[in-house]
C-alpha cells in the first residue's frame, strides 16, 4: 500500500446510516476499509469491462445432467477452449443436479463468450461468470505467458 490520503465527504445523513448498517454486518470495523474495497471493486468492474483486459475468474454452472448430452457438450466445449480453462471441478448436489466451477484466465471479451456459450446450454439450470483483475497494477506479469520478473515462491 502507498501513502495513505485523507479525504472528506459529504452524505446525506439516511444514506450514511444504512451504509454503517451494511457494513457492521459484513464484519467491517470502520469505514475507510469499506470505501476502499468499494473503490476497488469500481476499479475492477471498470477493468474487466475492457473486451483485452487480462482476467481471472471462476464460471459457476448448475445443470441436470440427466439432460440429453449435456455432460458431453460442456466438455467438448471446455477441450476447445483449453486455453482458457485453468481448473475445474465438480459436485453432485443431488439425485439430478450437479455444480461445476470453472476457473478461467484469459483476455476478458474471450472469457465472457466461452462461458455465455457454457451458459446457454440447454440444460444449465444457472450459471454465472465472475471476473477479475490481479492486484498488482491490475496487469500481472502473469499475462498470458509473458515473462516475469518477480521472483515467485511457486512453481508454474
Amino acid at each position: 500500500m502507498g501513502i495513505l490520503s485523507r479525504i472528506g465527504i459529504a452524505l446525506d445523513s439516511d444514506l450514511l446510516k444504512r451504509f454503517d448498517r451494511s457494513i457492521s454486518k459484513r464484519g467491517y470495523t470502520n469505514r475507510s476499509e469499506a470505501f476502499r474495497d468499494l473503490i476497488r471493486d469500481r476499479l475492477v468492474t471498470e477493468q474487466t469491462a475492457a473486451p483485452d483486459a487480462v482476467v481471472v475468474g471462476t464460471v459457476t454452472l448448475i445443470y441436470d445432467h440427466h439432460s440429453s448430452g449435456i455432460s458431453e457438450k460442456l466438455t467438448e466445449i471446455q477441450h476447445a477452449h483449453h486455453e482458457l480453462v485453468v481448473s475445474t471441478s465438480h459436485a453432485h448436489l443431488d439425485h439430478d443436479s450437479c455444480l461445476e466451477v470453472l476457473i478461467v484466465h484469459g483476455r476478458s471479451a474471450t472469457v465472457a463468450d466461452f462461458a455465455d456459450r457454457l451458459i446457454g446450454l440447454k440444460g444449465v439450470q444457472h450459471g454465472r461468470l465472475v471476473m477479475t483483475v490481479p492486484t498488482q497494477g491490475l496487469g500481472s506479469s502473469h499475462d498470458l505467458g509473458k515473462k516475469s520478473k518477480q521472483k515467485h515462491s511457486h512453481k508454474h
